[in-house]
């Protein structure tokens, strides 16, 4: 992939860039084994990966310069900033769009934050596409709302110069901190939440939850987890940290009966609009709730326990309940193979019978990993 920003030495958040796609594939891979490599893996599946440019859904920009001549990209440790919006991974829908911002932040008077000077209002503006329609999200990050009857008033123009603005909202950040959104959002559009398919599986994005940023590598993750569970026996399924719910969706049947599990309301929303459309909403059950807090409070037993955790992984707690409770299957699905690792360490009664990794993040060293446990006394049997 070709990047100016990169080659210029501007960003290099994709280190990886000068190495071929087949090489960076090779390189997770032994990262992936050496980590594991105190256990016994049953299968090792073909990993899978995307496309090497215009992969991403989701722009999170850093707004500074000034309100005539705003900058959209990243701020550098030494605080100067870089504008990214001519980054390869963005697809080239999203060019149009960020042109249209630039002049739009003018109108509305919207001052970039300054850090240095703590002055200014608009911190960051965050876009996310659809690939099932194209329609977009746009949130305008504020660190208040004094500019918010401007950019009201402002709103006809950028929709009428961007009808693919579909969602459109305000969150408001007042903390002098590197914090990427609050707890208020503002609405300005009368649709709420983006509309998804993966492997024709209706989900949902709203702007307070987690959604991958790779959706063609996503829908072959949400696959390969529907293949894997339904190849088992399974009729009562946990799906924990299960976000707007696109694990637990793919693999539920009509005659499953499956709970779903994730701290945030926005995202459990999403996930029972998603079950209703199904018609699957009498035997999927969503829940804003810990999920390690929900899993050691129950007393039935499930056949099958999905995580998706965090980067920080499921902990010890987890792992030492789900060992005591004995499902006979996991599937865990991690964006910190680390983490995942040690996790895998304090669950000694489950083997590994087939692990996968997914490329989510092309020319860098992160990627995904998909694994499926067994209990040993259940595979002895």
């Amino acid at each position: 992939m070709q990047c100016a920003l990169y080659h210029a030495g501007r960003c290099r958040s994709c280190q990886w860039l000068e190495q071929p796609m087949a090489q960076q594939l090779c390189a997770k891979m032994a990262s992936l084994r050496q980590l594991l490599a105190g256990r016994a893996v049953g299968e090792w599946l073909a990993p899978v990966s995307g496309p090497a440019f215009g992969f991403r859904n989701k722009a999170k920009m850093v707004v500074s310069g000034s309100v005539e001549r705003p900058l959209l990209g990243m701020l550098r440790r030494d605080g100067t900033a870089e504008d990214l919006t001519d980054c390869p991974l963005y697809p080239d829908s999203f060019q149009p769009v960020f042109a249209t911002l630039k002049p739009f932040i003018a109108r509305a008077g919207l001052t970039p934050y300054n850090v240095a000077r703590r002055r200014g209002e608009l911190k960051y503006l965050l876009l996310t596409e659809s690939q099932h329609d194209g329609a977009m999200m746009l949130r305008f990050v504020l660190r208040s709302e004094a500019k918010l009857p401007q950019l009201r008033a402002a709103l006809p123009w950028l929709r009428a110069q961007l009808p693919q603005l579909k969602v459109i909202s305000v969150n408001l950040q007042p903390v002098h901190m590197a914090i990427m959104e609050g707890e208020r959002e503002i609405w300005l559009t009368e649709q709420q939440a983006l509309a998804e398919v993966f492997n024709g599986v209706p989900l949902w994005i709203r702007p307070q939850s987690f959604f991958q940023t790779n959706p063609q590598v996503a829908s072959a993750l949400y696959a390969a987890a529907r293949d894997w569970v339904r190849a088992l026996p399974v009729t009562h399924m946990w799906d924990l940290f299960c976000g707007v719910g696109g694990f637990g969706l793919h693999c539920a049947t009509p005659q499953m009966r499956l709970t779903g599990i994730e701290i945030a309301p926005e995202a459990i929303a999403c996930a029972q609009r998603s079950a209703k459309a199904l018609g699957l909403a009498d035997n999927l059950r969503f829940q804003a709730l810990d999920s390690t807090q929900f899993a050691l409070g129950q007393h039935a037993i499930p056949d099958l326990v999905l995580v998706n955790p965090p980067r920080r992984g499921i902990g010890a707690p987890l792992c030492e309940y789900l060992s005591r409770m004995a499902a006979r299957w996991i599937i865990y699905s991690s964006c910190n193979a680390q983490t995942m690792a040690q996790d895998l360490r304090l669950l000694p009664d489950y083997r590994i019978v087939r692990v996968q990794l997914f490329d989510m993040f092309a020319h860098t060293a992160h990627y995904e990993v998909l694994t499926l446990l067994e209990r040993a006394e259940d595979n002895a049997s």
